[in-house]
């Protein structure tokens, strides 16, 4: 008896790179995510796929901050919009940290780096 698959039923294999497929035009599922245009697609995907992703550049920045918001002296007083700002990195920075604990990942948190004398 012959196979008889329906529409749509037939075996489908495609392999995905999920840091560059949305630079060839890639889908994920029903929905496109567009990131935006690169103006070199080609020297994102080899940081993206030879150096570190997305979120392990954005930690790498994270870390930097704590340790410079840890020795930061500003030369002027901050104004009430600055001081929010600060004050809102560091809570982020912190829920950050917490998600990474969580996860079993290390973490630098804005309140375990004591401030320079």
């Amino acid at each position: 008896m012959p196979t008889f698959k329906l529409p749509l039923s037939g075996d489908v294999v495609q392999s995905i790179n999920p840091f560059t497929a949305f630079m060839t035009g890639g889908q994920f599922g029903l929905i496109n995510i567009n990131l935006g245009q690169s103006s070199k697609p080609a020297v994102e995907a080899d940081v993206l796929s030879d150096v570190a992703s997305y979120g392990k550049q954005l930690g790498r920045v994270e870390d930097a901050l704590i340790v410079l918001l840890a020795h930061f002296h500003p030369r002027k007083p901050l104004t009430a919009e600055e001081t929010d700002a600060i004050v809102e990195l560091k809570a982020m920075l912190d829920n950050i940290a917490k998600v990474k604990t969580k996860h079993h990942r290390p973490a630098l948190s804005p309140d375990a780096i004591a401030p320079a004398s």
